[in-house]
């Protein structure tokens, strides 16, 4: 059996490190990133992988990470990369890199990563899996004239929902470019996951978070790590259908309607290579 070559980000922690402890080593050669290094290590020795940190409100860190990855790589070809990194502020505040900052780790640093790693992946099929959520549905609207959300009166939700909306976009786009080269991507709500997110108690969405409230609601981060293994494990086309958004484990009945805007996916996908520019090269 050959074993296929993983990589997932946001591993150190919640459905990330969840989805890696359940996978078979005996079919699975697994790279973990996180940002905390202490963390993604321990993860990283339970399931005798290698790990790389990197912070993605940062790009040079990305750009170093994917160099790290194919140095590490060598002729070996990616086989799944899971872009399932992110994080939710409750204050507007842009990087060093210029961008809001939520927009940018939930949705800029995963394009520029894939992007990056795109001449590693195995011509033969190659997956890209991009978490998503609901939030995408309940509070994203994306103006192409304004990703930092800075025109308005800052919201969080919005912010994160406009990136989780972009994730979908951008896995739809992908699907669209390079299906017929043997590339599938798909796109997931994992379900409300108890996990340590939305830690800026600036955001409502730390009272369901961190609070009592979290044990009602929501779903323990092995349920969300199994729906993640649902994607890497499955077969895309048989499982899963390429370029389709999934609530767990079933393709939505209801999205954000700019979710099917052909148009704005290109738009989007054009915009973001403009503003990486300088960091593809």
């Amino acid at each position: 059996m050959i074993k296929k070559n993983v990589i997932i980000t946001g591993a150190s922690d919640g459905i990330g490190a969840a989805a890696a402890r359940g996978l078979n080593k005996a079919e699975y050669n697994l790279y973990l990133v996180g940002r905390n290094k202490v963390k993604t290590a321990k993860v990283a020795n339970e399931v005798d992988a290698p790990y790389f940190t990197a912070d993605f409100s940062q790009l040079d860190q990305v750009r170093h990470l994917a160099e790290l990855l194919q140095r590490t790589l060598g002729d070996q070809k990616i086989d799944i990369l899971v872009n399932n990194a992110g994080g939710l502020f409750g204050t507007h505040a842009l990087t060093n890199d210029g961008f809001e900052r939520t927009i940018q780790v939930d949705y800029l640093a995963p394009f520029l990563l894939t992007q990056l790693l795109m001449p590693n992946f195995n011509s033969d099929q190659a997956v890209v899996l991009n978490t998503s959520s609901i939030a995408h549905q309940l509070f994203g609207h994306i103006n192409l004239n304004d990703l930092n959300n800075s025109h308005k009166k800052y919201k969080g939700s919005k912010a994160y929902g406009d990136a989780k909306l972009a994730n979908i976009l951008f896995a739809n786009e992908l699907d669209r470019r390079f299906h017929k080269n043997g590339l599938s991507a798909v796109s997931f709500h994992p379900g409300m996951i108890r996990t340590n997110f939305a830690n800026d108690k600036k955001s409502w969405m730390y009272r369901i978070y961190h609070t009592m409230l979290n044990k009602v609601v929501m779903q323990s981060a092995q349920e969300g790590g199994d729906t993640l293994r649902f994607f890497i494990e499955g077969t895309p086309g048989e499982t899963w259908e390429s370029g389709a958004y999934y609530n767990k484990r079933k393709k939505a009945k209801k999205v954000n309607p700019q979710v099917n805007d052909l148009t704005l996916q290109q738009q989007l996908w054009d915009k973001t290579e403009k503003l990486l520019q300088g960091y593809m090269q």
